[in-house]
C-alpha cells in the first residue's frame, strides 16, 4: 500500500450549531406548525433557561415548562398538542416530534470541524494494511497488518487498529480508540476517546490452591453498522464466537460489556452500566445509567431499566419497564418503595401496639 501525504484540503465534521434563518424557514424546514413573527430571526439554539434574543429553544419535558413564560428565546420548539396556561413571547413552532426536530437542526446547521486528510507522515500503516478511498489517519496512529479501513473513514490521533480488523466505511474513531485483532466494525460506526473493543473477557478458572489460571480469549467483537459507543467505554472479546452490538445501538460513555455479550438493535444504554458475559438484550431497549445486569440472562425487546437497577434474572416479557434492584416491574417497585419508606414509623408503631397488648393481658 502506498503513503498517502497528509493534505491540505480537510474535510467538514459537524462540531456547534450555528445558523441565520428566520422562523419561518425553519418551520418549512420542520414540517412544522407556525404560530407568531415568522420573520424572527434565529442565530443560535440555547437552553431554556439561558436563552437570548436570537436563540432558538424546545420544551419536551414538563419540569422546564415555567422558563418558556419568562425566557428570552426569540422561537420555542414544541409539541403539537402543547397547551401553554400563560401569554408566550417566543414564536413558536409546533412539530410532530420536538428530539427529532432538534436532531434536524443541529445535523443541517452545524458548524463544521476543519480535519485535514489523507494519511499522516507520523502515522505508522503496515504494508500489508488495506486502506479504502478518502480515509484519514491523524498522527501516531498505527494500522497493524491485515487490517481493512473502508472509505471515507476518519482515524484521529494515537488510534490503535489490530491484525485483521476490518472496519467500514465512513467510521469515525476519535483520539485514543483500540481496536484488538479481528474485530469487526460495521459502516457509519462513531467510537469516541478510549473506546476500547476487543480486550480479554474476564475469563479465569479457579484452581485447588486458591488462584486462578486464565483462559484464552479467542473470539472477537462484531459491531454492526451505525452504532455509536461514548468515550471510555469497553466491549470485550469473546471467549469463543462473538461478542456483538447490533446495529443502530448507542453505547453512552463508561459502560462495560463482558463477553460473548449481544445487545439488539436501536438498543441505547446509558453512562456507567454493566453487562456480565453471555447475556442477551433485546432489541429496542432502553437502560438506564448505571443498571447492571448479571450473566447469562436473555432481556425481551423493547423492555425499559430505571437507572441504577439491578437486573439479576431473565425478562421475558416485551415492552415491560421494571426498576430496583432486584428489579421489579415497574409499578410494583414503586408501590413497594412507597411501604418500604414507611417502615421506621410502622416499626414504632407496632412497637407501640405491642406495649399495649401487654398491658392489656396483664389486666
Amino acid at each position: 500500500m502506498l503513503k498517502k501525504k497528509l493534505a491540505f484540503n480537510t474535510r467538514n465534521i459537524c462540531y456547534l450549531c450555528t445558523m441565520q434563518v428566520t422562523a419561518k424557514e425553519l418551520s418549512n424546514f420542520l414540517d412544522g406548525t407556525l404560530e407568531g413573527d415568522p420573520n424572527v430571526i434565529v442565530t443560535k439554539p440555547s437552553k431554556i433557561e439561558e436563552a437570548e434574543i436570537g436563540s432558538i429553544c424546545f420544551l419536551s419535558n414538563a419540569k422546564y415548562e415555567s422558563y418558556i413564560y419568562t425566557t428570552k428565546a426569540s422561537v420555542l420548539l414544541v409539541s403539537r398538542d402543547f397547551q401553554p396556561t400563560q401569554a408566550l413571547s417566543p414564536t413558536l413552532i409546533r412539530v410532530d416530534d420536538v428530539y427529532a426536530s432538534i436532531a434536524a437542526l443541529l445535523e443541517k446547521f452545524g458548524v463544521t470541524e476543519n480535519v485535514a486528510q489523507g494519511i499522516s507522515d507520523q502515522a505508522f500503516v503496515h504494508p500489508e494494511a488495506t486502506i479504502g478511498n478518502d480515509v484519514t489517519i491523524g498522527l501516531f496512529t498505527v494500522v497493524e497488518q491485515g487490517a481493512v479501513i473502508g472509505d471515507q473513514s476518519t482515524i484521529h490521533p494515537q488510534v490503535f487498529v489490530g491484525k485483521n480488523v476490518k472496519i467500514g466505511k465512513n467510521v469515525t474513531l476519535y483520539p485514543g480508540v483500540k481496536i484488538y485483532q479481528d474485530c469487526i466494525i460495521g459502516d457509519n460506526c462513531i467510537f469516541h476517546a478510549n473506546v476500547i473493543i476487543g480486550g480479554d473477557g474476564f475469563g479465569f478458572a479457579p484452581l485447588v490452591d486458591g488462584t486462578y489460571k486464565k483462559l484464552a480469549q479467542i473470539g472477537n467483537v462484531i459491531i454492526e453498522k451505525n452504532v455509536e459507543i461514548g468515550a471510555n467505554s469497553v466491549v470485550d472479546r469473546a471467549t469463543m464466537g462473538s461478542t456483538i452490538i447490533r446495529s443502530g445501538a448507542k453505547l453512552d460513555n463508561l459502560i462495560m460489556i463482558a463477553h460473548n455479550v449481544e445487545v439488539g438493535e436501536n438498543t441505547v444504554i446509558a453512562a456507567q452500566a454493566g453487562v456480565a458475559g453471555s447475556t442477551k438484550i433485546g432489541k429496542n431497549c432502553m437502560i438506564g445509567g448505571q443498571a447492571g445486569f448479571v450473566g447469562h440472562i436473555t432481556i425481551a425487546d423493547g423492555v425499559k431499566v430505571q437507572a441504577q437497577s439491578g437486573i439479576n434474572a431473565s425478562i421475558k416479557q416485551e415492552n415491560i419497564s421494571v426498576y430496583g434492584s432486584p428489579s421489579l416491574p415497574y409499578n410494583d417497585y414503586l408501590r413497594s418503595y412507597a411501604l418500604f419508606k414507611r417502615l421506621p414509623d410502622m416499626s414504632k408503631k407496632i412497637k407501640e401496639l405491642e406495649r399495649k397488648l401487654k398491658e392489656l393481658e396483664k389486666e
